[in-house]
Formats: structure tokens, C-alpha cells, sequence
């Protein structure tokens, strides 16, 4: 049975500066199309939560309490309990992820 999907505040805000960001420069239907293959690929990480990878910048300090899923270039993390998948973060996988890590979810 899927988990139940929630996103943070944070994780909100997250995909709405995406869609937003994505309307500006490729029009609402693309930002439309990215958002729901994001959300989509949540779905999926909650059939199988253990499937997801470990962020590589939190194993470098020896972190394993999250997971993520890619709808590329996007990286979306999140932990996993016996009933819900909770998404902490959104974010193009471009972008300084170490630092946005660090800041994000370790302060």
C-alpha cells in the first residue's frame, strides 16, 4: 500500500517557484507538464520508499534519514516513516545542493 505523500511547507514553496519560474520563461502548460511529472515521481517514491537514493551530500557526513527521487533535472527529498513520505525539499539538482542541504535540512 503507497504511503500518504506530504510536502512541507518548505517543499511547497518549492514547487511553486518552480511552476512559477517555469511559466515565466516556458509558458503554463510547461509549468504545468513539470509539476505533475515532479508529482508523479512522488507518487512513485511512495509505493516504494526504500527504492529512492541517498542524497550523495548527506552520505559524505554520514546522513541516511533521507531519500530522494529525480524528475530531471529536479531532485526531490524526502523520509519515510511506516505510513507517510514526507517531501523536505525541491530543487533543480544543478543548483548547490550541499549548501542548500546543509541549510535546508541540518540547521
Amino acid at each position: 500500500m503507497p504511503l500518504k505523500v506530504l510536502l512541507t511547507a518548505d517543499a511547497l514553496s518549492d514547487l511553486d517557484e518552480i511552476h512559477t519560474y517555469i511559466a515565466e520563461h516556458s509558458g503554463n502548460a510547461r509549468a504545468d507538464q513539470i509539476t505533475e511529472g515532479i508529482r508523479a515521481q512522488l507518487m512513485k517514491a511512495a509505493d516504494f520508499p526504500e527504492s529512492g537514493a541517498y542524497p550523495p551530500e548527506l552520505l559524505e557526513w554520514g546522513i541516511r534519514e533521507f531519500r530522494q527521487t529525480r524528475f530531471k533535472p529536479y531532485r526531490a527529498i524526502y523520509q519515510a516513516d511506516s505510513r507517510r513520505l514526507i517531501v523536505m525539499l525541491i530543487a533543480d539538482g544543478r543548483r548547490d545542493m550541499k549548501t542548500l542541504l546543509q541549510r535546508r535540512l541540518l540547521a
